[in-house]
């Protein structure tokens, strides 16, 4: 199957006409309609934008040429251990298809729960890709006066006030939503919805809070990066 029979075929599953896929893929209709009849060859970076879009509301392409619903559920991550594989799959998902991560609630200590070690490969691992990959973008919101702008190399930070700031941190990448608990024991507890309407209804929640918050009143620049001296329990 060619790639413009797959974008088509993808369109069916969402049932989409090419003036939607146009508009969230930041395209024009006349492209998509090339595209799909196979009138020209697009770039690979077009169809890396189309392939996301297509990620992001629950439809991934085959091996086979195909194009399937992708997977829908809830896995839950807990401990140290489950923190390390979230942040392992949000790495993945960013280096296979870029796109924006958005995090809110976040208290930058909670990075060290993941282990020093690993969470300074974690670390640099993500300030290469975003040098590597001009299509990514993280953005993280924390609680006004929070100076603690650990990843700093590739997150955007901004301030939202006392009052709407809550440490319960939710993270958005493509289709999956995670919700965080740190209360729990073992702490954290995940829960990573994989239901592209519901991760939906949060991105508009994060879009209206990023609307609310403001740039901080200090540099987002980290002179030394290392561990709390009062660490919480792993």
């Amino acid at each position: 199957m060619s790639i413009g029979r797959q974008i088509s075929a993808a369109r069916g599953l969402l049932r989409w006409s090419g003036a939607v896929l146009a508009e969230k893929a930041g395209l024009t209709r006349d492209t998509i309609n090339k595209i799909e009849s196979d009138a020209v060859q697009p770039r690979e970076g077009t169809i890396a934008d189309i392939v996301r879009v297509f990620d992001e509301n629950g439809v991934e392409f085959t091996e086979n040429s195909g194009v399937r619903l992708k997977p829908q559920g809830v896995e839950i991550l807990v401990g140290q251990e489950g923190l390390q594989r979230f942040f392992d799959s949000v790495y993945e998902y960013a280096k296979k298809h870029g796109g924006t991560i958005v995090q809110f609630g976040i208290e930058e200590d909670l990075f060290w729960a993941m282990g020093v070690e690993f969470s300074e490969a974690h670390r640099k691992r993500m300030t290469e890709l975003v040098k590597e990959r001009k299509d990514i973008k993280v953005l993280a919101i924390l609680c006004e006066g929070d100076t603690n702008f650990i990843a700093s190399n590739y997150n955007q930070y901004r301030w939202i006030s006392k009052e709407m700031f809550s440490p319960v941190p939710f993270y958005i990448y493509g289709e999956c939503l995670a919700i965080m608990n740190f209360q729990t024991v073992p702490a954290p507890t995940i829960i990573l919805h994989k239901f592209p309407a519901i991760t939906d209804a949060y991105r508009k929640q994060f879009n209206a809070f990023w609307k609310m918050s403001r740039e901080p009143d200090v540099p987002q620049t980290v002179a030394e990066a290392k561990p709390p001296q009062k660490s919480r329990k792993k």
